[in-house]
């Protein structure tokens, strides 16, 4: 009886582990391809991964509810960073719960439980692959030099509407006579079907022009130098930061960060495929303006400011910087490299006392009365796209993986990069680079 109640249970922790089915959406999101400028520009197809449901299983295990508290109370506190490291509400994982229970029933009954991978679990990936593929076979994909105009009929005689850039993606509506209806952003009109791709031959390049990303939802998230969590914390990433995907695993997935590559669990990020998007007429008549605007408050922050963080004759102010000859990008590169050997301070913003990557980034053009957001992937939407570092200017941001930098010049960067070596100068190209953003 004792035997028979026993293994009742364990089929009820089994029967707990639910799953939900792939949620598709889109969004805005940022871009990094086109001849020298372009704008900012993206397409986000997320597909949501499937989770664990922990209140299920809490209430199938009634009945072992102290042995189970434990269990959990200690998976809690093996991935919480300490009080002062600002990190809340870190839940354990749902397979470490059922890992505890299991090994629980096997300790009381002699019996011996092995691991396998839930079937539904394996039917549920393999279905999102699958609904990812359909997903891909329905984007018409820009294949050209540059770009391919976007027309309001079928024709060559029709008015454009936007930009197609090289590798940009939209969603196909229709074909009529050689020509490809889409929506792409707020783009809708025709391009030429013989510049684009779309059905079976988009699925394999969406997969190279896409990028996989992993937006943190966590508080601080913990990047680990394996995938469970008894492994190494290598470091720290703040919330909403974007990091790119190198390898997904089960629950787990490998990114890279500044302090290099390392893996965080899937509980605490929200997975997503990001490509290009069409540009409007209105949009880049919008964005030319802006950025010739930001170019004259910039001159005139800079010449009528001090510095704000000097804190000592050895700083100098933005306006120093900011000369007839000398263009504001520039002025922006040697303000920021004055505070090299400066300290790095996670979540810091101090120029002189210690800021992180997207803090240093903030202050540095807080000083030429530019707002940047205080994070990494937030950095990769700002201002205008520019097609990699070959074209890059001093002052333009440099956007890696859960990194960013600041452009100054001959194929090197200044930056905040880690606790151990502070505010420093290094090769741009040190680490692929995901994004150049110019702002002037």
């Amino acid at each position: 009886m004792i035997k028979a109640k026993m293994q009742l249970v364990a089929l009820s922790v089994t029967a707990a582990l639910t799953f939900f089915g792939s949620d598709i959406n889109a969004f805005a999101a940022s871009n990094n391809k086109v001849s020298d400028v372009m704008p900012q520009a993206g397409i986000t197809y997320a597909l949501g991964d499937n989770q664990v449901s922990l209140s299920s299983l809490q209430q199938s295990v009634e009945a072992e509810k102290t042995q189970t508290e434990n269990s959990s109370t200690s998976s809690t506190s093996s991935d919480k960073v300490d009080l002062s490291d600002a990190v809340t509400d870190i839940t354990p994982l749902a397979s470490t719960v059922r890992d505890s229970v299991l090994s629980d029933i096997q300790n009381a009954t002699g019996a011996v439980i092995k691991k396998t991978k839930n079937a539904s679990t394996e039917a549920s990936a393999e279905s999102s692959e699958d609904s990812e593929e359909e997903l891909f076979k329905s984007l018409v994909i820009a294949k050209v030099t540059n770009y391919v105009n976007v027309r309001d009929i079928p024709s060559e005689e029709g008015e454009i509407v936007g930009k197609l850039y090289d590798k940009s993606v939209g969603t196909y509506i229709e074909e009529q006579d050689g020509w490809y209806k889409i929506q792409s952003g707020s783009v809708e009109g025709f391009v030429k079907a013989e510049f684009c791709v779309t059905g079976d031959d988009a699925v394999e390049l969406a997969k190279e022009v896409g990028t996989r990303i992993a937006t943190v939802t966590t508080t601080t998230l913990k990047v680990r130098n394996g995938a469970g969590l008894d492994a190494e914390v290598i470091g720290l990433v703040p919330i909403e930061d974007e990091l790119v995907v190198e390898e997904e695993l089960d629950g787990w997935v490998k990114v890279s960060i500044e302090e290099g590559d390392g893996y965080v669990s899937t509980d605490y990020v929200t997975l997503s495929t990001e490509f290009v998007k069409a540009e409007s007429k209105a949009e880049e008549e919008a964005r030319l303006a802006k950025e010739a605007a930001a170019r004259a408050a910039a001159n005139k922050a800079a010449k009528s400011s001090t510095s704000k963080e000097s804190g000592s004759s050895n700083y100098s102010s933005a306006s120093s910087f900011t000369t007839a000859t000398s263009s504001i990008g520039s002025a922006v590169a040697q303000f920021a490299l004055q505070f090299v050997g400066n300290p790095y301070v996670y979540g810091g913003t101090s120029l002189t006392n210690g800021a992180d990557c997207s803090g240093f980034v903030m202050s540095v053009y807080n000083n030429f009365g530019v707002s940047l957001p205080h994070s990494s992937g937030g950095d990769r939407s700002v201002g205008a796209a520019v097609d990699g570092l070959a074209n890059a200017q001093p002052g333009d941001i440099v956007c890696y993986s859960g990194h960013v930098a600041i452009y100054i010049g001959n194929g090197q960067i200044v930056h905040a990069s880690t606790a151990k070596t502070g505010i420093k100068v290094s090769n741009a190209d040190y680490r692929t680079v995901l994004a150049v953003r110019r702002i002037f």
